[in-house]
């Protein structure tokens, strides 16, 4: 059996870990804040969705570039600017989430969008960098073991963030919630201090800028593995993503506050974590690509029951096991990514995986609030669980090498 807690025992792969965990509660922490506020003051569905827009855009144009800067600079200090900037976000919202309902719906939401956009750039830089961080510090053979305790610290702050999201705001308002978020940042930035700075390799010289920009997405599309993993995951997400709508299927379908929508919205990182213990000592290094096409399509099945759940604690089960399936094929594309990426592209194949699976949360978002709008709210999420389904059948068909991949032989090539 393999050491499952290999990657554990690295220092600074624990410091990278705890400054994850911190930016990952802010982040949940701020979601459960604004979505509330928002979707309390204006009740509608595509307004929620447009917060995910806002954040995405930015993400998305800055990412190729953010990619080129972590593979050119120093990967830690370029990770603490993006602090910096998530940092001064921070700020201006709780600045802008403490006026009081009047204040906010005279001036409209538009402040709100503009320093979610801010949030988002920051965010287009931190994904590269940490990622392309960790990557030098674990050896290839902890790849698999490196990216489960990613993954599941990952879970850990998504399943105490909204809870603690929802709490704050039911019994302490947004004032409250929005300082913790800075509090939290400033945190993540003291830790991050003690991850010491490496070099970065030199690129190939006399290639222009334009090249080195789009060389990750060079390397991705020309490798069926990668993409496959890649573009799987994001229309998985994309379309199979009910999150972004949980206020509104928390006040009107389930009947509950805050605090229940906190704890809805916590659901999938609780099986995600639960999952991620499992596959801390069980790692999917056989048919490591049929598992992947497997756990997306209970992904997918899960989310088309979730649709139609009018009990809570149901729907609190099925949104835990779409997080178990979810999980795993975190974990594999994680491993995936780390494994078939040469050290000088670390930064920009992370920004292009950015692109795919980050940037479509929140586009997934947009997509779940105007389908919401003109499907109605339910049949919107069985549309993105069977969407989800389609996807799978199609890379099934389109991506053999992919689908017989095992992260086994990869370690032994």
């Amino acid at each position: 059996m393999s050491d499952a807690y290999g990657a554990l025992r690295i220092p600074e792969f624990r410091y990278i870990l705890l400054t994850r965990l911190c930016i990952t509660l802010a982040v949940q922490i701020q979601y459960v804040a604004i979505g509330w506020q928002i979707y309390s003051l204006t009740g509608d569905k595509l307004a929620l969705g447009l917060t995910g827009l806002a954040e995405a855009l930015p993400y998305i144009v800055v990412s190729l570039f953010s990619g080129y800067v972590a593979d050119t600079y120093n990967r830690k200090y370029v990770y603490q600017f993006a602090l910096v900037l998530q940092f001064i976000g921070s700020v201006v919202l709780a600045f802008i989430g403490m006026q009081d309902s009047h204040t906010i719906l005279q001036h409209g939401l538009l402040p709100f969008y503009v320093v979610i956009g801010i949030v988002g750039f920051a965010r287009g830089f931190m994904g590269p960098s940490l990622g392309a961080l960790w990557g030098e510090i674990v050896p290839r053979e902890l790849y698999a073991n490196a990216a489960t305790w990613n993954a599941n610290t990952y879970n850990a702050g998504s399943i105490t963030g909204p809870a603690l999201g929802g709490l704050l705001m039911g019994f302490a308002g947004e004032k409250v919630s929005y300082m913790v978020v800075c509090g939290l940042v400033v945190l993540a930035f003291i830790l991050i201090m003690f991850v010491r700075s490496r070099p970065v390799q030199p690129h190939a010289k006399g290639e222009s800028l334009g090249t080195k920009l789009t060389a990750g997405l060079r390397f991705v599309f020309g490798n069926q593995v990668l993409i496959g993993a890649m573009a799987l995951d994001m229309f998985a997400v994309l379309f199979g993503g009910a999150v972004a709508m949980l206020p509104a299927i928390a006040k009107d379908v389930l009947h509950v506050g805050p605090e229940g929508m906190g704890l809805l919205r916590a659901a999938t990182a609780i099986g995600s974590i639960a999952m991620g213990l499992v596959v801390a000592f069980h790692p999917p290094v056989k048919n490591t690509g049929y598992k992947l096409l497997l756990c997306v399509a209970g992904f997918g099945a899960c989310m088309v029951g979730f649709a139609y759940s009018e009990y809570y604690w149901l729907s609190f089960v099925l949104l835990a096991a779409s997080g178990a399936f979810d999980n795993v094929s975190m974990v594999i594309r994680g491993s995936i990514a780390q494994l078939l990426t040469p050290d000088s592209m670390r930064g920009r194949v992370s920004a292009v995986n950015g692109i795919f699976i980050g940037s479509s949360n929140e586009i997934g978002a947009f997509e779940s609030g105007v389908a919401a709008r003109y499907l109605g709210l339910q049949p919107s999420i069985v549309f993105g669980g069977i969407m989800t389904l389609v996807v799978v059948a199609t890379t099934w068909l389109i991506a053999p090498t992919l689908r017989t991949f095992h992260i086994q032989q990869s370690h032994q090539e």
